[in-house]
């Protein structure tokens, strides 16, 4: 399992076409992946989870991978949000 906190930075955080794209790409992975901000965690490849949490720009989220591909997963998630949904 491996864990990386990071910051969003685009203007509306994950916010429908954000959050649509952020769940499309983590389920191109077999790891179960979840997102958490605060004290809840939800599951990263379900739209209504990630929409659930309400993240905004500037808020800190942890994402999480455990699986077989979980390094892979971590950093092209943590790399899409980095970038602010660029790439």
């Amino acid at each position: 399992m491996c864990r990386k906190e990071v910051v969003v930075k685009n203007k509306v955080g994950l916010h429908s076409k954000f959050a649509t794209f952020f769940t499309k790409r983590a389920n191109e992975f077999r790891s179960s992946i979840w997102l958490e901000r605060d004290d809840r965690r939800v599951n990263a490849k379900s739209l209504l989870g990630v929409l659930s949490i309400g993240v905004v720009a500037g808020d800190k989220v942890v994402i999480v991978a455990d699986g077989n591909d979980e390094d892979k997963a971590l950093s092209v998630l943590v790399e899409l949000i980095e970038s602010g949904f660029k790439k």
